[in-house]
């Protein structure tokens, strides 16, 4: 998802948690044990970025749409191994932290997303995979998290030891969390992940890493035929059949371990627009398919643009009811 220049790709805490130190990684922080996962409403958790796009209160969103969990962006390096929203504002203490907590007080939750196509990144700024885990787990203590979104694009996704790095410290990060669900977005071309992305698939896989969900964004395409919501399910059946070669899963197994973060309206590519029938289409294959994550960027522009023009930051660039995307997405149960 690209940011800042943006789109996407431009761009109750639970009673008696326990605390589990990381084996055999002295450098990564203690791991929150989480309560078990509601799979059924976490499966369906559109981006919001709190620090762009003019974006909406999270509780005014969840009283609009029903809809109860919310991927929050993004979570970056602050130049060194250390995570920070934005890449600047603490974890713990200000707005972000107010959102999450207000989120939770009406009923939902959060995945926090790890990444994005701009800023410095984790993955590239921790030096080892133990380091990078001991920064994930700093964003996993601060809430608690019951799930992490790691969104690997550009420079640390085209770096074959960083996505390597990546990947264990995921590894790491699932022993010392039990039940955490973990996510790692990533772009794709209209037939599935290119080789950078099936490279990535391939690494979890010889790394252990028993992965919940690889989501792929099928926007951003620089050509395709049909409609976006036909050119994304050709796009997961290139994912499915990647998951499924590099882990040995039978079909049904593969396609529960995919999933999808569409983009609603017009995207970053010229003449590509993303309709409310394609999220239709979306959502009907991802019901028969069980998939882990049905997921969109973003609830900023889910709204109409006003009379002064196309899609940007905080608004899709078509005709639409407010939060028209939220409501197709949040029928997604799993």
């Amino acid at each position: 998802m690209r940011i800042a220049a943006p789109r996407r790709r431009t761009a109750a805490v639970a009673a008696g948690l326990s605390c589990l130190v990381l084996p055999l990684v002295a450098s990564v922080p203690k791991a929150v044990a989480s309560p078990p996962l509601a799979a059924g409403a976490m499966a369906a958790a559109p981006y919001e970025y709190l620090g762009w796009g003019n974006p909406q209160k999270p509780t005014d969103v969840m009283a609009a749409t029903g809809v109860k969990w919310f991927t929050l962006a993004f979570v970056l390096s602050d130049g060194g191994c250390n995570p920070k929203w934005d890449g600047s504002r603490a974890l713990t203490g200000g707005s972000d932290q107010s959102a999450i907590n207000a989120i939770r007080g009406a009923g939902g939750d959060v995945v926090v997303s790890v990444g994005g196509w701009s800023g410095n990144k984790l993955g590239e700024k921790c030096s080892s995979a133990s380091a990078l885990a001991g920064a994930y787990q700093k964003v996993i203590n601060a809430y608690h998290l019951k799930a992490l979104d790691i969104d690997i694009e550009n420079t640390e996704f085209s770096n074959g030891t960083v996505r390597k790095r990546v990947v264990d410290a995921l590894k790491i990060v699932k022993t010392g969390n039990p039940g955490i669900v973990t996510y790692v977005t990533m772009g794709t071309t209209p037939g599935g992940p290119d080789a950078n992305g099936k490279d990535l698939i391939k690494k979890g896989a010889a790394a252990g890493l028993a992965n919940d969900g690889w989501v792929i964004m099928p926007f951003d395409f620089g050509g395709h035929s049909g409609s976006m919501g036909s050119a994304t399910v050709s796009a997961l059946e290139g994912l499915k059949a990647a998951v499924k070669s590099a882990y040995g899963y039978g079909d049904d197994t593969a396609y529960r371990h995919i999933g999808v973060s569409s983009m609603n309206g017009k995207t970053d590519e010229a003449g590509e627009t993303v309709t409310t029938g394609d999220f239709q289409t979306i959502l009907g294959y991802a019901r028969q398919h069980h998939m882990a994550r049905y997921s969109f960027w973003s609830v900023n522009r889910d709204r109409q643009c006003g009379s002064g023009g196309g899609a940007g930051d905080s608004c899709s660039g078509v005709s639409q009811a407010p939060y028209a995307f939220t409501k197709i997405v949040v029928q997604y149960a799993g």
